[in-house]
């Protein structure tokens, strides 16, 4: 029987000749990644195990993104200590207003490679399958084992295939492709599985589409959400790629233990109510709740494909008065492609609010938190209870097309009424 992508992966770095779902396994790392949150925990470990330098400088980055900038005392230090650390090991690090999002950054700068393993001190690490590779989240300690070691314990997961069809239509975008997902098979309908997207629609999607869709694949409870390379990663990767790599599929004999098939020709905008990302309806379904903030940014959804979405909106048209915008790019180059394009003064011209590249509100830690019983739009990936603030606040999740058309008509509305009744 032949092996899933993931499965090869898994081969390519264990001393095994075999292995199966459920099968533990030693796995090395090519690249380790951490933060402000998990970085410091990660470094207390280091010191209690007695380990005084990391396993290989030139695999481990650090990209401090939560807690910036600095908010208070508290994180200030964190930031210090994170710092001074990785100045001390060598390692490569991603300083404020020299890097962005962590996993924004190691793609753009050519960290992620298909068929490498990146063990992230962060949930949304499964978001760098989006270029054929493993990666996955782990915890500050396991992390730690990856910075003394290079390598960490990890559970074969089996494969959920997802067949896409057709082509995006207007409005509908990758955000929308991974919410179908979680309509169909819920948020612990991947527990234990990587969900690996196949077919001619999943060729047709942009990098940024993908990097969308395999962001939220923990949502569903996913290690991974897989796109096995194809010339549109190739395309992306030339000039960046720190090293050669080769594309790998899964074979057509391999065992899968789910499939399932979307039809992108027919998907409209979805939106996650609250609270919960698998709380999936139709646009429709939630047109007219009155919107107090919109939030576009966020490792899932803070790429060029999502300001230019939002932009192309807001064009010549002004957020509500009950309503306030914030547009957070995910990485210094992002910020600046989108200043040369002219994004950014669409955005002020709107009277949007324009963060410097931060995770932010995103996980409530600042820069847009929401008050008692606020409602907000965001193109985030989660929207727990008391996730972006107050507990009674309530967060919609949805693409840059819905967020962007929330903030002009201060509610949830269809983009092309918001588009059709400003410009006609």
């Amino acid at each position: 029987m032949g092996h899933t992508l993931t499965e090869k992966i898994v081969l390519a770095h264990a001393d095994v000749d075999q292995v199966a779902p459920g099968d533990v396994v030693m796995l090395r790392c090519d690249v380790v990644l951490t933060n402000d949150i998990s970085g410091p925990m990660a470094i207390a470990t280091l010191a209690r195990m007695g380990v005084e330098r990391v396993f290989d400088p030139g695999r481990v980055v650090v990209v401090p993104d939560h807690f910036v900038p600095a908010k208070d005392v508290r994180s200030a230090e964190l930031q210090k200590r994170l710092k001074d650390w990785a100045d001390g090991q060598g390692v490569a690090f991603y300083g404020q207003g020299r890097g962005g999002i962590e996993h924004a950054v190691l793609v753009e700068d050519g960290w992620v490679l298909p068929g490498t393993v990146v063990a992230g001190g962060d949930s949304h690490t499964c978001t760098l399958g989006a270029l054929g590779a493993f990666g996955t989240g782990l915890g500050s300690t396991d992390i730690a084992a990856c910075l003394a070691y290079g390598h960490f314990w990890q559970v074969v997961p089996g494969t959920i295939q997802v067949e896409l069809t057709g082509a995006l239509g207007a409005f509908a975008s990758g955000k929308d492709v991974i919410f179908e997902v979680l309509d169909q098979i819920g948020v612990a309908g991947g527990t234990g599985q990587v969900l690996e997207f196949v077919g001619e629609g999943a060729h047709r999607l942009t990098i940024d589409e993908r990097l969308a869709v395999a962001n939220m694949a923990v949502e569903a409870g996913s290690e991974n959400g897989l796109f096995p390379a194809d010339d549109t990663t190739a395309a992306y990767l030339a000039g960046r790629a720190r090293s050669t790599w080769v594309a790998g599929a899964s074979d057509p004999d391999a065992a899968i233990a789910k499939r399932i098939s979307i039809d992108l020709d027919h998907l409209g905008p979805l939106v996650a109510r609250p609270w919960s990302p698998g709380n999936i309806a139709a646009l429709d379904d939630v047109i007219g709740t009155p919107v107090d903030q919109v939030y576009i940014g966020n490792c899932s959804n803070g790429t060029m494909t999502d300001l230019r979405q939002a932009a192309s909106i807001l064009d010549g048209r002004k957020v509500h008065p009950r309503t306030r915008a914030l547009v957070v790019p995910a990485t210094q180059k992002v910020y600046a492609e989108a200043l040369t394009e002219g994004l950014i003064d669409v955005f002020v011209a709107a009277g949007v609010m324009v963060s410097t590249p931060t995770c932010g509100a995103c996980f409530g830690g600042s820069n847009g938190i929401l008050a008692e019983g606020e409602i907000a739009v965001a193109t985030t990936n989660r929207n727990f209870r008391g996730r972006m603030g107050a507990g009674s606040s309530r967060i919609y999740l949805a693409n840059a097309h819905v967020a962007a058309a929330a903030a002009v008509a201060g509610e949830l509305v269809d983009p092309s009424t918001v588009v059709e009744v400003v410009s006609g």
